[in-house]
This record gives C-alpha cells, sequence and structure tokens, in this order.
C-alpha cells in the first residue's frame, strides 16, 4: 500500500496505460493492456468505470458549460515551472510499480523529442507541458473529465471509443437526432480545428496556450490538445470531418506519442541540469505569469 500526502491527487489516466494500437506495436507485447471487460481486475475495472462515467456525461451541454467555467482563466496565476512542480502532488496510479512524479516523466517525454528533433526546441516544450492541465484535478474536476480518450461532441460517436458499445447507454445525445448522425453539428471536411471535443486536459491545456498568447507555433498547440484523440489519430473514425491541413497535425500528434506514451521508465533525467535549457524555451514561447 502506498502511504501518500494529504494533499495528493489520485489519478488514474487512462490514455497513458498500456495502448493497443498496432501503431505503437513497438511496446513489449507483454505490456499491453486490452479493453476487455474482467471485473476481477481492479485496474481494469476501475478504467472501464472512469470511461463509463466519461461517456455517460461528456454531453454537448456538459462540454459548453466545462468550456463556460475553466476558460474565464480565473482559477490560478503560475509560471510553467511552477505548473509542473504542482503536478508532483497529482499521483499517476497508472504507473503503480514505477510511482515516479510527474515533473519525471515530463522531462523524460521532452529529452526523448530533444534526441529525435534537436532542431524542433518547440518540441521539446510541448513535451514538457503536454499535461499541465491536468491540474484541474486540484479544482475539483472530476478524474473523467480531466483525463482519458477524447472524442468529438455534437456528433456520432466514432466506433473505435473504447467501451463504444456499451458505455454510452443513457447519454442523451445519443438519442438526439441534431447530434446522433454521422455529421450532427458539424460540415463535411470541416477540419478537427473546428471539433467540439469532450473536456480533459487536453481541451484545456491548449485553451491556456492561446489565452496567454503562447508564441509556440500551431502545430504545438494542436499536439497538445488532439494527443488524446486516440479515435481519430488511431481508430481511423471522424475521416468525414477532416481538412486537408489536418494531415500535418496527426503526422506530428504521432511522432509526439511516442515519447509521451513510451519514455516512462526507471532511468531518471537530472532535472536540476536540464532546467537552465528548458527555461530558455519557456521564456521564449511561454514566458512569464501565466492565467489558468
Amino acid at each position: 500500500m502506498r502511504i501518500l500526502a494529504e494533499n495528493h491527487v489520485h489519478l488514474l489516466d487512462p490514455s497513458e496505460l498500456m495502448r493497443p494500437e498496432p501503431t505503437f506495436a513497438d511496446k513489449n507485447p507483454s505490456k499491453f493492456r486490452d479493453y476487455s471487460v474482467d471485473t476481477t481486475d481492479p485496474l481494469k475495472e476501475r478504467v472501464r468505470q472512469t470511461y463509463r462515467q466519461m461517456h455517460l456525461n461528456q454531453t454537448v451541454d456538459f462540454v459548453k458549460g466545462r468550456r463556460e467555467h475553466w476558460l474565464k482563466f480565473n482559477t490560478i496565476k503560475m509560471t510553467v515551472r511552477e505548473a509542473l512542480e504542482k503536478l508532483n502532488d497529482l499521483v499517476d496510479e497508472s504507473d503503480p510499480d514505477l510511482d515516479l512524479p510527474n515533473i519525471i516523466h515530463a522531462f523524460q517525454a521532452a529529452e526523448r523529442a530533444r534526441a529525435e528533433f534537436p532542431e524542433h526546441d518547440w518540441l521539446h516544450l510541448t513535451a514538457l507541458i503536454h499535461d499541465l492541465g491536468k491540474i484541474m484535478a486540484f479544482y475539483g474536476e472530476p478524474q473523467w473529465a480531466v483525463v482519458g480518450d477524447t472524442f468529438a461532441v455534437g456528433c456520432r460517436w466514432g466506433d473505435s471509443i473504447v467501451y463504444r458499445d456499451e458505455s454510452f447507454e443513457g447519454n442523451p445525445d445519443g438519442d438526439n437526432p441534431a447530434y446522433n448522425t454521422e455529421l450532427g453539428i458539424y460540415q463535411p471536411n470541416c477540419g478537427v480545428d473546428n471539433l467540439l471535443m469532450s473536456w480533459g486536459h487536453d481541451e484545456y491545456m491548449y485553451s491556456v496556450l492561446k489565452h496567454n498568447k503562447t508564441k509556440l507555433p500551431h502545430v504545438a498547440c494542436n499536439i497538445i490538445r488532439f494527443h488524446s484523440f486516440y479515435p481519430w489519430h488511431n481508430g481511423g473514425d471522424y475521416k468525414h470531418l477532416e481538412a486537408p491541413q489536418d494531415a500535418e497535425t496527426k503526422k506530428w500528434v504521432l511522432i509526439f506519442n511516442r515519447y509521451d506514451l513510451y519514455t516512462k521508465s526507471e532511468v531518471v533525467p537530472d532535472i536540476e541540469v536540464l532546467w537552465p535549457y528548458y527555461q530558455t524555451l519557456i521564456d521564449k514561447y511561454l514566458p512569464g505569469v501565466l492565467e489558468f
């Protein structure tokens, strides 16, 4: 049993658990997790229940309400470094045997991006800050509205969404003819930028970046916004809503997800040595105190 400080927040991120998609088949097969129902497996059952609550409650009206609440950006003011350090009080129970602070995963991901693309400093910073939206968990947002795979609301749910066949039962959007068709509220090939996404840390951090007038390129913001949109970038859903420019976003999201999912290890980067480099990137692209 883990003994945790009282101010720690338990957070299980299903999107950071072992993925079954063939895109990530370089991972040790013994580490893959399927999404079958096994009520005797506590971790599988918790993941299933997280998605059940998400798929039951994430409606068009719910998403609009959360956007209205969070996009006032009046929750807290802090620097990027302060936000990263705050995430150390967030316990990601998807790695029960590793138990590394979130900031270490952030630096692991950033350093792998830096090794593969040394010329793209914007990608290094993107990897470092991609999970900062999870601070919503400290301010009353339920887990199913913070973590997990995302999907578009306002149209028929994608076929590849995990637990798709059963977990949306009772979601009123499924009975609403304005929202339950292939197009729903959208136009063909409108582009993923124009989708109303289920609410979570991805959408929130994307909005935080735009609100604070980041100098990161738009593709970096889109990596953060869509990195959990697995039904699109891995499942092949929503192609009828894609615009030509979405191919570039998808390319970079898939590159980034290699760093996000498979950099967690017991090799701990020397954060104090690395901070000066990443602070220069913060100062370049996202300086000062941010409004969250």
